[in-house]
């Protein structure tokens, strides 16, 4: 058996396509643009990188963007003040606080000071609490996007083994939270987990969000089940000495092999990311405008 393979990239070209047009309907019927203001302390590397894919991304689908570079010595009094005059701002629809913050910043305080109601990043604890109630919420970005690619390939989830491999309050649990609603059969095990590899064998759809390179071998995968593998590992290349090559949780090429589909790494499931950023961002404007929820951009 070769899996098909669950091209994220063109999934998310297709979700932000969605997105472009609903803002293009909320300005021409509504004269309303979505805004999204994205705070960055510090200049991790990465996070500059991402921030600014998010702000051509959030500009190409016809998004108000709104950058706030800080300096890494910032306070965290200075950083709630800016999250305050966001909440306050009629123009923003989304806030996101990139994260890792500098170690003497609580993180925690910042993401729960932001509005449940602009939490596009679905971190506050209001949102986590209406997610796992089953009740309206802002839904993080990267279950929201595994979600939506399960929807695409499957059609109906119901009644399907599905088992998420990773606790993270960012991924797995709220990935579990989203299946329990499709009406999945759900197991969250993780690195203690007793007979991990049985566990895994079980599952329909196994979501791996470990964050341990190539940790899931393809004899830990059921024969045609679908596998999303949420892990970003950078590891030295083996054929290219003194490089390295990006890795998911996933040994692609064993569980290929006997997997009905997979995502790959890089490809898979990253793009939909910002892609679900996007779409968070004009849900929270309809909503905060009394409008209805854009179709095919929520859980």
């Amino acid at each position: 058996m070769t899996a098909t393979i669950i091209d994220g990239k063109a999934f998310a070209a297709t979700v932000r396509a969605r997105v472009a047009t609903h803002v293009a309907a909320l300005k021409s019927d509504h004269d309303l643009t979505p805004g999204l203001a994205v705070v960055l302390v510090g200049e991790d590397p990465a996070s500059q990188v991402y921030v600014r894919n998010k702000g051509k991304q959030t500009a190409e689908a016809g998004m108000a963007s709104f950058e706030h570079k800080l300096d890494v010595a910032t306070s965290q009094k200075d950083i709630l003040s800016l999250v305050d005059q966001l909440n306050a701002d009629p123009e923003v629809h989304g806030i996101l606080v990139q994260l890792p913050l500098p170690d003497h910043v609580d993180s925690a305080e910042v993401i729960n000071r932001i509005s449940p109601a602009k939490d596009v990043d679905g971190f506050h604890i209001s949102n986590v609490g209406l997610l796992g109630t089953g009740q309206k919420s802002m839904v993080p970005c990267t279950p929201l996007g595994c979600l939506m690619m399960l929807r695409d390939h499957h059609g109906s989830l119901s009644g399907l083994n599905a088992v998420v491999v990773g606790r993270s309050n960012i991924v797995g649990k709220p990935m579990a939270q989203l299946l329990l609603g499709e009406s999945c059969t759900v197991t969250i095990a993780h690195s203690r987990t007793k007979d991990l590899a049985d566990v895994c064998r079980g599952a329909d759809i196994l979501v791996a969000a470990v964050g341990r390179p190539e940790m899931v071998p393809g004899d830990w995968v059921k024969p045609g089940a679908t596998v999303i593998d949420v892990g970003v590992n950078r590891i030295p290349h083996p054929e290219k000495p003194g490089k390295t090559k990006l890795v998911g949780d996933v040994d692609f090429a064993s569980a290929s092999a006997v997997a009905g589909a997979i995502t790959p790494v890089p490809g898979g499931v990253g793009p939909m990311t910002i892609a679900c950023l996007l779409a968070n961002t004009v849900t929270a404007c309809c909503r905060a405008n009394g409008l209805p929820e854009p179709e095919g951009l929520t859980a």
